[in-house]
């Protein structure tokens, strides 16, 4: 059969831009729809810190629980830097799908915004709580060799040594700096700041004596306490440790005031979709519920917590006011021990972050350094924001002493 005239190839303009309409609001309806129900990709877990720090077990806690209840695969990636700013603030940054999740701490959405002007990221408005995970203490531990075994007696050799004892932190506005400074400012005390990049290196210098104090979390140090190769001098909760019994807390030992714990748990990029957030929650409350997640946690000092996005939220506020409060009490201000920025083309094989043994005293700025040959150099006091388009940026570091001015280590006695 044949057609009496050909087809038109091509519809009138009006159809078209009417057709092209139509679509257009059909697919505004439908593709939001599958933006809050998608979690059907590979979810990528941020930890802000270096691997084998107690952060470390939160996460894998994390993605053994959304692997069982959701049935695909989760990635644990390690991002270290400026006292866990540099990972938290890339997931600030990142898509609100619910394909990345960060382990915040009370290190990282608690005491770097107190300590730091300007992290890059805000504690409440940068993110969406989904669940808390776990509360544990930290605990202050010296060499096995130190001639000290009390606070006192710690007390008292570092005031007969003032300068020669240093501590170690898992980084410039960590909550292990944090505590190691407040101690410093109640007790009148003088221990010089060494800054490593994670919990895990932090405990590897105090066990090779290359600091002579440290408050890590306990979840790291039970084994090392009970094989005698770390002294714990005292726990920083308000009661004793169940499974550290016979140590005292910071108040027993003379230092009034003084109970600060750590906590972790899992938030999402800001505008991450109520649904994506309830479903997260929920696989997590129901993974802690169970009494094998509850063992692997008091097997490590630490107790689980659920609960719900909105009680998570409220805790990240309430426990942002508690360590402004402190960092005061420890003489600090807001901003006082914040990092200085520079910008250099970048090298390979660095991170950002101040070296391992890097000497530094946070209640002074960072000495300046020799000015980069580029005019396009921003001013010292720049932040990220200010000279991200224009380089690399790292955190300044000072430069170490000569040898025969540094701390002394091992330890001096």
């Amino acid at each position: 059969m044949h057609l009496s005239r050909p087809i038109p190839l091509r519809l009138p303009l009006a159809l078209t831009c009417v057709l092209t309409c139509a679509l257009a609001m059909a697919a505004g309806q439908v593709l939001p729809t599958l933006a809050q129900s998608n979690l059907n990709k590979p979810i990528k877990v941020i930890v802000p810190f270096g691997p084998g720090g107690p952060t470390d077990v939160s996460a894998r806690i994390v993605a053994q629980v959304l692997q069982a209840a959701l049935a695909q695969s989760v990635v644990i990636e390690n991002r270290p830097g400026a006292g866990g700013a540099l990972g938290t603030k890339s997931v600030a940054a990142a898509e609100p799908d619910g394909a990345t999740l960060l382990i915040g701490t009370s290190a990282t959405l608690g005491v770097v915004p107190a300590l730091m002007k300007n992290p890059g990221y805000d504690p409440i408005r940068s993110f969406a709580p989904v669940a808390k995970i776990a509360d544990s203490t930290l605990v202050l531990v010296t060499p096995a060799s130190f001639p000290a075994s009390s606070i006192k007696e710690f007390i008292a050799y570092a005031k007969a040594n003032p300068g020669k004892l240093s501590y170690a932190s898992a980084g410039v506005g960590n909550q292990t700096q944090l505590l190691a400074e407040l101690f410093k400012s109640k007790a009148g005390i003088d221990v010089v700041h060494v800054p490593y990049k994670s919990g895990a290196e932090m405990v590897t210098a105090i066990l090779s004596e290359q600091v002579q104090m440290a408050f890590p979390d306990v979840s790291i140090l039970i084994p090392l306490i009970r094989e005698g190769k770390l002294k714990a001098l005292a726990v920083t909760s308000a009661q004793r440790h169940p499974q550290l019994p016979d140590v005292p807390t910071m108040i027993e030992g003379g230092i009034p005031d003084y109970v600060m714990t750590f906590w972790s748990g899992v938030v999402a990029p800001a505008g991450t979709p109520g649904e994506i957030v309830e479903k997260l929650n929920g696989a997590i409350n129901d993974g802690l519920k169970s009494p094998a997640m509850r063992d692997n946690l008091a097997r490590v000092g630490a107790q689980a917590s659920p609960g719900s996005p909105k009680d998570f939220a409220d805790f990240i506020v309430a426990e942002t006011e508690k360590v402004a409060r402190g960092s005061e009490d420890g003489g600090h201000q807001p901003g006082l021990v914040r990092a200085t920025f520079s910008c250099r083309p970048r090298e390979s094989g660095d991170d950002g972050n101040i070296g391992v043994g890097a000497t530094t005293r946070t209640a002074s700025p960072a000495p300046a350094r020799t000015p980069h040959r580029s005019a396009r150099r921003p001013p010292r006091t720049a932040r990220w924001s200010d000279c991200s388009r224009r380089g690399w940026c790292r955190i300044a570091r000072p430069r170490r002493p000569h040898a025969a001015s540094r701390p002394r280590h091992p330890a001096p006695w």
